[in-house]
C-alpha cells in the first residue's frame, strides 16, 4: 500500500490526509505553521465523529515539522500550499530533491496550470495536478491533469489510486488555467455576477433560479446529456439567439471589486452579495454538509 504526504495541513490538506487514513494508507503531513499542523488531528477526529466512522483512522497521520521528513518515504506527495505560484514552485523544487525516484508529485491548485508550477522542477516528469474540491472527504470529483512533459504512467498510476479510496478521478488531458470545472464553475458565476450588476435580478433571485430549475437536474444530468436530450437542433438555435448577449467580459466585474473594496468579502465579513448573521452563516455550511452527506450514503 502506498506511502501517502501531503503538503499543507489547512483546509483541503486535513481532508485529503483524511481520505487516505480513512482508506488505510499511512499519511505524513507537513505546515510550515506549527499551530495549524497540531490542529491537524483534532479536525480530522472532528470530521470523522461527524460522519460517523472510527475516530481512531485518524491515528494513521502522522505530523512532520520539516518537508523532508514528510516526504522522504512517499510513493506519492499532494500538495496543498495557498494559491500562490512562486511557493508551489519552491515547494515542488523542494520536492523534487527530497523525494525518492518515481515519486509522483501532485498540485492541488484550483486554477494555476501544472506546467508553471512545475517549471523550477528537477524533473518535471513526474509532476501532474490533482484537483480536489471541498470538502475533499465528501466531494467524489479528483481532476487529475497532465502536464505537457507529465509522463501518462505516472497519469494512470494516479487516477488508479484514487480511484481505489472511492474518488471519481478523471483525466484532464491539456494543462489550461482552471482545468474543466472551474472553467464551467466560474463561467456560471460570471453570469451570475452580471446579471446582478445589471439590475436583471437581486442575488436571492439567481440562487432561487438555479436551486429550483436546471440546478436540480445537474446530480443525474450533466450539460452536455441535457444538450443531447432535448436535441442538438435546439441547442443550437438557442445559441443563435442567446450567446451575443452573455457576459464575456475578460475581465472580473466591477461589481465584485466595487465589493472587495468596500470590505463585502462574503460571510468572512458579515456582507457580500447577501447579509450574514454567524448563525446563518453556519446554517448554510451545516446544510451544505448535511446535503453532501447524505447524497455520498445514498450513492453506496
Amino acid at each position: 500500500m502506498e506511502n501517502i504526504a501531503v503538503i499543507g495541513a489547512g483546509l483541503m490538506g486535513h481532508g485529503i490526509a483524511q481520505v487516505f487514513a480513512v482508506n488505510g494508507h499511512d499519511v505524513a503531513i507537513h505546515d510550515p505553521f506549527a499551530e495549524v499542523l497540531a490542529r491537524v488531528p483534532e479536525r480530522v477526529r472532528a470530521n470523522l465523529h461527524s460522519l460517523g466512522f472510527d475516530e481512531s483512522y485518524a491515528e494513521r497521520i502522522s505530523l512532520h515539522s520539516t518537508l523532508k521528513a514528510a516526504v522522504e518515504k512517499a510513493d506519492i506527495v499532494f500538495e496543498a500550499a495557498p494559491e500562490n505560484l512562486a511557493l508551489k514552485q519552491d515547494i515542488f523544487a523542494q520536492m523534487s530533491q527530497a523525494t525518492k525516484a518515481g515519486c509522483i508529485l501532485a498540485s492541488n491548485t484550483s486554477v494555476i496550470p501544472i506546467g508553471e508550477i512545475a517549471a523550477k522542477a528537477e524533473d518535471p516528469s513526474r509532476i501532474l495536478g490533482t484537483h480536489w474540491w471541498n470538502p475533499p472527504y465528501l466531494i467524489p470529483l479528483v481532476e487529475v491533469i497532465q502536464a505537457p512533459r507529465t509522463e501518462s504512467v505516472y497519469v494512470e498510476k494516479c487516477i488508479d489510486l484514487l480511484k481505489r479510496v472511492g474518488k471519481a478521478a478523471v483525466h484532464v488531458k491539456r494543462d489550461v488555467p482552471g482545468f474543466v470545472g472551474n472553467r464551467l464553475q466560474h463561467a456560471l458565476w460570471r453570469e451570475a455576477i452580471s446579471i446582478v450588476a445589471a439590475g436583471i435580478c437581486d442575488a436571492e433571485t439567481v440562487d432561487l433560479v438555479v436551486k429550483n430549475s436546471f440546478g436540480m437536474r445537474l446530480p443525474v444530468l450533466g450539460p452536455l446529456e441535457n444538450a443531447d436530450l432535448v436535441g442538438l437542433d435546439l441547442t443550437l438555435a438557442i445559441h443563435d439567439v442567446i450567446l451575443r448577449h452573455l457576459e464575456a467580459s475578460p475581465e472580473p466585474s466591477s461589481l465584485l471589486a466595487r465589493y472587495i473594496g468596500e470590505q463585502r468579502l462574503g460571510m468572512k465579513t458579515g456582507r457580500g452579495f447577501y447579509e450574514w448573521t454567524p448563525e446563518a452563516a453556519q446554517g448554510v455550511r451545516d446544510r451544505l454538509t448535511r446535503h453532501l452527506r447524505d447524497a455520498i450514503q445514498k450513492g453506496e
